[in-house]
């Protein structure tokens, strides 16, 4: 069975009530795909005009065109405003059907409510409310995704040339007093994605909390370089931190062996050394960790190529976004964080903790260059992709 790409829509609606989280949820744990790429977006007029296009060609059904007049309607700017919208990519076999299994069908007659199940996104999330004649009087559909793979294929062709130099942050509001604004870098870390799975798109509900918007999203592999260039500074803290830790280890287990006691001399020689080396081997663990790739020798363009892994990595904005994210985070250490934060639920230890936040403006403005964050690979896949289709 040959791979295919296809996409889901969050509408703005679904964004602007938090209920991305629970979205994405259903998407990772009922398909096997891979999501190689996110992107929040605001679409133009021109856009959403030729995306309702696109949707009235398609065979005349009523769902299509419930759903074509939703986006004429909605998808686009009001008020002079444009809308923030979410992409999702996926690859793998048969996407096409297995996004639309997850996200539902469209009922297009009334149905009572208690024959509804709540079994998939639109079950949960869609709204579709009939007047007495039949006639729809309010719809939301909550996502959109194709049907078959040409008209996936001919709806990434036309997102691709509108998200073709796109800044990866959106800015369509304006706030009372932008001097309380914050933003922040958080990513959702590599051990979140080792098989499909629901935790992701529940420890973004579990940011939305904050009352946070998102205003940028990637999927991200962090190459070697990038890695040792984000944690570089932990790497400092670590030798100060456990190096004297690891060489009263290491002077224990020597003493115990040769039945004697070491003078502070010897055990300062055991810090500098053993203690060093072994904090040196904790911080490569963190970057191999992030990036899947150990520090050692390699070339220029080995240490920029993208790693084994993946992440997610997210901007959020709002008032005090840095101290409200860090506070549903919890501790480094899961096992000091508080009862319902994300490293509580989630997080091993103080490496496989599940997720990062910044801690400060400053931190926040440094890591975001490191991670290119207004670069997104989502055109750049598409075409490719399509290319070799």
């Amino acid at each position: 069975m040959s791979i295919g790409l296809s996409y889901v829509f969050v509408t703005p609606y679904t964004v602007a009530k938090s209920r991305t989280g629970g979205v994405l949820s259903r998407l990772l744990s009922r398909t096997n795909l891979d999501l190689v790429g996110a992107q929040m977006f605001t679409p133009d007029q021109d856009f959403a005009d030729k995306y309702e296009a696109s949707l009235r060609k398609r065979a005349p059904s009523n769902q299509l065109v419930l759903l074509a007049d939703y986006v004429k309607n909605f998808f686009g700017p009001s008020g002079g405003r444009p809308h923030r919208n979410l992409f999702l990519l996926f690859r793998g076999e048969n996407p096409c059907e297995q996004l639309l299994n997850a996200c539902g069908h469209l009922y297009t007659k009334h149905v009572e409510v208690d024959a509804l199940a709540g079994e998939t996104i639109r079950d949960t999330y869609s709204d579709l409310i009939f007047n007495e004649d039949g006639t729809p009087r309010y719809f939301e559909p909550a996502v959109l995704t194709p049907r078959q793979q040409d008209e996936a294929y001919g709806d990434l062709k036309l997102i691709a040339d509108f998200l073709e130099g796109k800044e990866n942050i959106v800015q369509n509001v304006v706030h009372p007093d932008p001097s309380k604004i914050e933003r922040t870098l958080v990513i959702i870390k590599p051990d979140n994605w080792t098989h499909n799975s629901s935790r992701p798109g529940t420890i973004i509900d579990m940011f939305s909390r904050t009352g946070l918007r998102i205003v940028g999203i990637k999927i991200h592999r962090l190459s070697l370089a990038e890695a040792l260039d984000f944690y570089g500074p932990v790497e400092t803290i670590l030798k100060q931190k456990l190096a004297s830790a690891f060489g009263k280890r290491a002077k224990d287990l020597l003493e115990k062996e040769f039945k004697f006691t070491f003078s502070n001399d010897a055990e300062k020689i055991l810090n500098d050394s053993i203690g060093t080396e072994c904090a040196g081997n904790e911080f490569a663990n963190i970057v191999e960790f992030m990036s899947g790739k150990r520090p050692g020798c390699y070339t220029v363009d080995e240490m920029q190529k993208p790693g084994n892994v993946k992440c997610m990595i997210l901007i959020y904005e709002g008032e005090n976004a840095i101290t409200r994210i860090r506070d549903v985070l919890g501790s480094t250490d899961p096992s000091q964080a508080r009862d319902g934060t994300v490293r509580r639920e989630f997080g091993s230890n103080v490496m496989v903790n599940t997720a990062h936040a910044s801690d400060s403006t400053e931190t926040f403005e440094r890591e975001k260059n490191i991670v290119r964050i207004n670069h997104n690979s989502v055109v750049s896949i598409i075409r490719e992709h399509l290319i070799e289709s």
